[in-house]
């Protein structure tokens, strides 16, 4: 029985060479001379330190367009509140692993009622689909690339 894997993942070593990158061209260009701007990754969060909320999001927009550069979708940033305090901003963006529970509930109930021959079922932090016919199978991944679920979705595993 044919069956594939729906995941959400994020090389994060691309992700590593962006933040690099971005912290490269902060640290030359004109409007940051002179001040303590950085980017920093901990795990899978990117944490954005400047002098002012304006900064902040000039440095939002650099790390975005270096992260598109290296073929990382940017939908899996989920940006966090801005923190102020002592003429400090800071933003915290978390890169999102996984297909969270809601999520793949929906996946899974927009899969059902697309009334194909095919079984979804969640598996940890993925969605395992399985069908009689390849043609069924390719069918889902159509219909899940037309969703919009907010995640990058990636399909692994195709097993015949």
């Amino acid at each position: 029985m044919p069956s594939f894997d729906v995941v959400s993942e994020v090389d994060l070593q691309e992700v590593r060479n962006a933040v690099d990158q971005a912290n490269r061209e902060v640290g030359t260009r004109f409007d940051f001379k002179g001040t303590d701007a950085s980017f920093a990754l901990d795990d899978a969060v990117i944490t954005l330190a400047a002098e002012s909320e304006f900064q902040l999001e000039q440095m939002m927009d650099i790390l975005t367009k270096k992260l598109v550069k290296r073929s990382v979708d940017v939908d899996c940033m989920d940006p966090g509140q801005v923190e102020t305090a002592n003429n400090r901003a800071r933003q915290a963006v978390t890169i999102r692993q996984g297909i969270d529970t809601d999520t793949a509930r929906r996946m899974v109930k927009d899969i059902k009622a697309a009334k194909l021959k095919v079984q979804a079922q969640i598996q940890g932090d993925q969605v395992r689909v399985s069908g009689k016919s390849r043609d069924a199978l390719q069918d889902v991944i159509a219909m899940l690339r037309q969703g919009d679920f907010g995640l990058p979705l990636q399909y692994i595993n195709f097993r015949d």
